[in-house]
Parts: structure tokens; sequence; C-alpha cells
């Protein structure tokens, strides 16, 4: 970047806002929470920096965080500085020129099981982290955390399902797995991928990283998986392209993980439907943000009827009409 020139933003994305510098000669990534009231928790800068200032020495994964500003009068939020990694993200679709190999979908299926249970393996006292977040009790707290942003991006008005969601999963709470490390919102366009191999070069979006029961994390990924029958709302929320392509099912990823992991997935039904209210509420939580005028992005106007489609597809789930 020449002086004088500014800062190049990426694209996408309805959260954190990524901009590209230079630093010393490097380039370099710069980010910071988005414009506006922040929820509770989102957006935590600190959190990823402490993350990603050691997970890169046994993740390799794990782009290296160089700097973190906690004063909000530099650039009027915290931030962070992190190493860039070059290579293409995955979206919604497949790029054209991969869609004639009849094995994308399974061997981008697979690199993210195998990545998500590598990243499962890492014991968190060799990077620091032995006493990151609170794991005891972590699948009990999120019930009640998400339950709360409910009513405060209702304005204490949740809707009925929104209610009945969360009588079930108080009614059905099981016992949590030994904690790993999680990335708490692993999907396809968070990772970076080589643009020749397609083979993964990073991992991004560590700022609601934790400490907990690994299923949470293999239910987040399965919230944003679409299958082809799936109801409107999960086609519309558009995250994975996993409805075609020889993408995998969601029951068989289920399989998949336990084979790769060894893990007892039996009470994977609960944490499919925590983790699919919790997507809902995220989106009532963005919709909040238009509605009360702290964003102008015309997408988020239309994110009520998405949210209030994905809390009924995780009621569906929850009475074993659909996993």
């Amino acid at each position: 970047m020449s002086e004088g020139e500014l800062p190049r933003q990426f694209a996408g994305g309805v959260g954190n806002l990524n901009y590209l510098l230079e630093l010393d000669g490097r380039s370099v990534v710069l980010r910071r929470p988005p414009l506006g009231p922040i929820p509770p928790g989102a957006n935590d800068m600190a959190r990823e920096h402490r993350i990603l200032d050691q997970l890169w020495q046994v993740f390799p994964l794990a782009p290296q965080s160089l700097h973190y500003c906690p004063n909000d009068a530099v650039l009027g939020a915290h931030f962070l500085i992190m190493e860039y990694r070059s290579g293409v993200v995955i979206g919604s679709t497949i790029p054209e020129t991969l869609t004639q190999d009849p094995r994308i979908g399974s061997g981008l299926a697979d690199m993210m099981l195998r990545v998500l249970a590598d990243l499962h393996q890492v014991d968190p006292a060799d990077v620091g982290l032995a006493d990151f977040g609170r794991p005891d009790g972590f699948l009990a707290r999120a019930i009640e955390g998400w339950a709360k942003r409910v009513a405060v991006a209702t304005d204490d008005n949740p809707p009925a399902v929104a209610t009945a969601l969360t009588t079930w999963l108080r009614d059905s709470l099981v016992p949590e797995q030994a904690p790993t490390l999680l990335h708490n919102d692993f999907k396809l366009d968070n990772v970076v991928l080589d643009a020749t191999s397609l083979a993964p070069v990073a991992v991004l979006d560590w700022d609601m990283g934790s400490r907990g029961d690994p299923l949470f994390d293999l239910a987040t990924l399965l919230s944003y998986w679409t299958e082809a029958d799936d109801p409107a709302a999960m086609h519309d929320l558009g995250q994975m392209p996993t409805a075609a392509h020889g993408f995998p099912t969601r029951s068989e990823v289920v399989t998949r993980y336990a084979a790769l992991t060894g893990r007892d997935v039996s009470n994977i039904l609960f944490y499919r439907v925590l983790t699919m209210f919790k997507l809902g509420v995220v989106f009532l939580q963005l919709h909040a943000r238009h509605r009360r005028g702290a964003t102008t992005d015309a997408r988020f106007a239309d994110f009520g009827r998405l949210a209030d489609g994905l809390l009924d597809f995780a009621h569906d789930v929850a009475r074993g009409h659909a996993f």
C-alpha cells in the first residue's frame, strides 16, 4: 500500500471489519468490531488475540496475532493486527472452475472435519490456555446465555418458538464431554485454501473462541450445513454450498467426525438443537441492529424473517421431524 492510499477492506460477512495493511514491509490484517452497539461478549478482539498469540505454534492453521490495542480512542474500538495468509475462500457457491469435479464436495467436507479434529486434539496447556474460558457448565451456560440474548434482541418479547426451544434445551441437557479448545464459528468460509491444491492454509475468525464441549463445535458446523430438502430458511442462509456438489449429509458428517476422533456422538441431537437455536438468535440480534438504526446495511432488513425460519427448523429438529 503506497503512502496516502486507503487501507483495503475485505468484503463479505456481517461481523468484524477487516483491513489489509502493510507493516514493516509485510502484509498484515487489522481486525476491529463492526460499527454501532455490540451485543455483550460479541466481536471480542481481546479474546481472539489471546488465542492467536500462541496457538499458531502447535496448530499451524492459526494465524499469529502480532498486536492488540485495547484503547478505543485510537480507532473508535479495540483492534488487533494479525498475520496475513493469502489464498482463496469458498463461500455460498463453488467456483465455476471447480463445479465439474465430482469429488469437490466430499474433499472439502473431509478437509473441514480433519481440521476440526486436529483443533480438538490441541492441549490448551501447550499454548498458555489451560485456564482459558469456563468449561465447567459450558452447555447449561450456553442455553441461558442465548435465552438472555433472545430477550435483549426482541425487547423482552421473544417469539413463542424461542421460548419452546429454551424449555426443550433445559429439559434435555446432556452430560458434557471433556473440554477442548473451541472455534465456535467453524465453517467453510472461515478456512483459507491454497488456490491450486485447495489445502487449508489458515483458519480465521477466532473472536468467539473458548474452551468447552467439542461437540458444540461440530454442531455449529452442522448448523450451517444445508441439505437439498431443507426448508427455505436454510437455503436463504447461504453459508456453505453443501446442498449439492457431492457433499455428505449432516448425519454422514457426524459419523465421519466420530471415526476421526473416537468421540461419543450419541447425544448429538441436543447439540444440533442448541446450535440451531444459537444461529437463529444471532440473526435476531443482527435484525435488531437494523431496527434500532445501528446499521444501514440493506441485508439486515430481512434477517428477522430468516431468524424465524431458522428457529422453526430448530424446533423441527427438536421434535424429531428433521436432523
